[in-house]
């Protein structure tokens, strides 16, 4: 299935994680690997074997080369990349495990992509053979700048007539340049087809509330008509190592739901709704049915799980798999 390419924008940080599942004042060393929600997307849909381009704005130093390098090693297109003066943004994991939760520190202040500005980006280049652009809700929230790319990229992505969809996940502690995100969000929504949101999401990015997903979906979709789609997954944690996750999406007419997926023995759980969010786009993309495309979502979203780092190494074949319910935990020969 040959399908034009998707582009990306967000920030990409290194991640530090401890080894295994120690402690922060346990480790010793920490393990090294680049990620960020929407280069997360970018990576496994190239692994969907689909042309990808993330755009982002790197220190010019070691570190930005090196996360450069990791897009280009997974295949991401890294042309439309800029530099500049200022730091990495970082964040630093410690794997929970059974009743001890996971635990994530941010360290992004004043990193270079939050120094990023409108006019930086020639976006009717970098649109170039694409079909799809993907924006998520951290872009905004890391400062005016950011904000003000994310809402040009939009323009020139509607005018030259792409499907958009945005992840508004809402971040609270984010949003710290003088802006709320319902300053802010709205009008990036409303240029907007398909959105990954939960309920709070919903309430928190654009003051919509219902007692359920179907009623803020609703809600939703009358308020901004623009958006087609809204879908999510609902997470029931058992503990840190055993969660239950299933899909679900609202397309203006019915609510649709995966199959759930009983998930014990967590790997990483870090990336698992990007990877839910590339699964949606692929599914778009192919022009399946509603009901095939969360079903696909949610289990390339149940495999991320299985998988250290950020991003999600499978195929489509293993996600088809997994939705026909083939091969699961076999030992392969």
């Amino acid at each position: 299935m040959k399908l034009k390419k998707v582009v990306t924008l967000g920030e990409v940080m290194m991640r530090l994680s401890t080894p295994a599942h120690a402690r922060f004042d346990q480790a010793g060393m920490f393990n090294v690997v680049y990620g960020g929600s929407e280069s997360n997307v970018a990576v496994c849909l190239r692994n969907f074997q689909i042309a990808t381009t993330h755009v982002t704005r790197f220190p010019d130093n070691d570190f930005g080369r090196a996360a450069t390098n990791t897009l280009q090693s997974f295949g991401v297109d890294t042309r439309h990349i800029l530099y500049g003066k200022e730091r990495m943004g970082l964040y630093f994991l410690e794997n929970g495990a059974s009743q001890r939760s996971s635990r994530i520190l941010y360290d992004r202040f004043d990193s270079a992509f939050s120094h990023i500005q409108p006019g930086m980006i020639d976006w009717s280049n970098v649109f170039r053979e694409a079909s799809w652009f993907h924006w998520g809700g951290i872009t905004p929230a890391v400062s005016q700048g950011a904000a003000a790319v994310c809402a040009e990229a939009l323009k020139v992505a509607n005018s030259r007539g792409l499907t958009v969809s945005g992840d508004i996940n809402y971040r609270r502690n984010l949003w710290q340049y003088g802006k709320d995100a319902r300053e802010v969000m709205p009008a990036l929504i409303e240029q907007t087809s398909v959105i990954v949101a939960g309920v709070a999401d919903m309430e928190n990015c654009a003051g919509v509330e219902g007692d359920s997903f179907e009623s803020s979906a609703r809600a939703f979709l009358k308020a901004f008509p623009k958006v087609t789609k809204v879908a999510s997954t609902e997470r029931e944690t058992l503990n840190a190592s055993h969660n239950k996750i299933r899909g679900i999406l609202w397309n203006g007419k019915e609510q649709l739901t995966s199959r759930e997926y009983n998930i014990t023995h967590i790997v990483d759980r870090v990336g698992a709704g990007d990877a839910f969010m590339a699964g949606l786009i692929y599914g778009e993309l192919a022009g399946w049915e509603d009901a095939n495309t969360i079903q696909f979502a949610t289990a390339s979203c149940a495999l991320k799980h299985t998988i250290e780092g950020d991003v999600n190494r499978v195929t489509t074949e293993e996600v088809e798999q997994l939705v026909k319910a083939e091969n699961v935990g076999k030992l392969l020969r």
